[in-house]
């Protein structure tokens, strides 16, 4: 069974829209593109090339594929390119658009049947880069089997977030974390079953 992995960018206040640059994604007059850019360091650079140093699959929403696929064709081997231009590229989305970008596939009706099914299959593990939308339908559905979040010092205050409104509520457990010299907390998180609540009132 293949691993379902959400990796994501993401503000203080939980906000994942447009990390990349001014105009990514602009949706509901989004003002604040590119928030994540200048926080880059060398050690986040090698946590990146650790996560993506094995074959794994991309699983995106259209919007998201859309964005790759207008630039990592075009990026050099010293950028990266080459992991994402091999990978094999599975698009949910609820039209039938023309996918150019290579190794791409459509994910044929429902979109959580489908990403269910490939999960079945024998194959390296499926990654989430974006795609918020898509990410609300995996949470609804449970197919989350990792949550990759790297949580940068900024505060936002609007914008399409993670763990959006209708959230399934759930614990996660901490498998892995590491800080960057700017302060960007890279932390790997599992699904931990249900909230367990409890009280800190006196007898």
């Amino acid at each position: 069974m293949r691993q379902l992995i959400v990796s994501t960018f993401m503000t203080l206040d939980g906000v994942m829209q447009a990390p990349g640059g001014p105009g990514e994604d602009d949706r509901g007059g989004f003002e604040h593109g590119g928030w994540s850019v200048n926080y880059w360091d060398e050690a986040m650079g090698e946590e990146m090339g650790e996560l993506t140093s094995k074959p794994f699959g991309l699983v995106l929403g259209r919007r998201t594929y859309d964005i790759m696929a207008a630039h990592w064709p075009h990026a050099s081997e010293e950028d990266g390119a080459a992991i994402f231009n091999e990978a094999t590229k599975y698009v949910a989305s609820r039209s039938r658009p023309t996918l150019e970008w290579s190794n791409s596939v459509l994910i044929e009706g429902d979109a959580a049947e489908g990403i269910a099914a490939l999960k079945e299959e024998e194959g390296p593990e499926l990654q989430v880069h974006g795609s918020g939308n898509l990410i609300q339908t995996l949470l609804r559905h449970e197919l989350i089997d990792q949550f990759r979040l790297w949580v940068f010092p900024v505060v936002i205050g609007s914008g399409k977030r993670l763990f959006d409104d209708g959230a399934i509520p759930s614990g996660l457990k901490l498998v892995h974390s590491k800080t960057s010299t700017t302060g960007v907390v890279m932390g790997t998180y599992e699904p931990a079953g249900r909230i367990v609540p409890g009280s800190f009132a006196l007898a």
